[in-house]
C-alpha cells in the first residue's frame, strides 16, 4: 500500500531537520504531492512533520 503525502504549510522558518525530512519525502513546495510506501520509515517521517503535511491513502 502507498500513501499520498501533500505539503500544506510552508517550510520557511522551520527547523533544519524538519525541512530535511520534508525534502526526503520529495516535498519542496506548498501543494506538492508525493506517493511513498507505507512502511515504518515513512510513518516516522510523517510523524515528525505531521503539522506540515496532509496524508491520504493512494
Amino acid at each position: 500500500m502507498a500513501l499520498k503525502i501533500k505539503l500544506v504549510k510552508s517550510l520557511a522558518g522551520r527547523k533544519d531537520s524538519h525541512i530535511a525530512t520534508a525534502h526526503s519525502l520529495g516535498l519542496r513546495k506548498i501543494g506538492q504531492v508525493s506517493v511513498q510506501p507505507d512502511n515504518a520509515a515513512t510513518q516516522g517521517k510523517i510523524a515528525k512533520i505531521s503539522y506540515l503535511v496532509e496524508v491520504t491513502e493512494a
